[in-house]
């Protein structure tokens, strides 16, 4: 099964987070299907993929909790 969720990068104390479909058994910085989105929670800076996004969601991908509340407030989910 494949999940849309957040990997972390970045520096110590500076998290950044990549959204990525990945496989539900991989480990958090395991390797990833896509990326499809970059969310850095200190700026509130948020870039989306839509048109991958969408495919992915299409194809049985579920998204995290966390995921989830992105793509709704940055309305690409209903």
């Amino acid at each position: 099964m494949v999940k849309l969720r957040l990997k972390r990068y970045g520096r110590k104390q500076c998290p950044t987070y990549r959204i990525v479909a990945i496989d539900v058994r991989s480990r958090r910085n395991g390797a990833e299907f896509a990326k499809v989105g970059i969310y850095n929670p200190r700026s509130k800076q948020i870039s989306l993929n839509k048109s991958a996004i969408l495919y992915f969601l299409e194809m049985g991908a579920k998204p995290t909790k966390t995921v989830f509340q992105i793509l709704k407030k940055f309305g690409v989910l209903k």
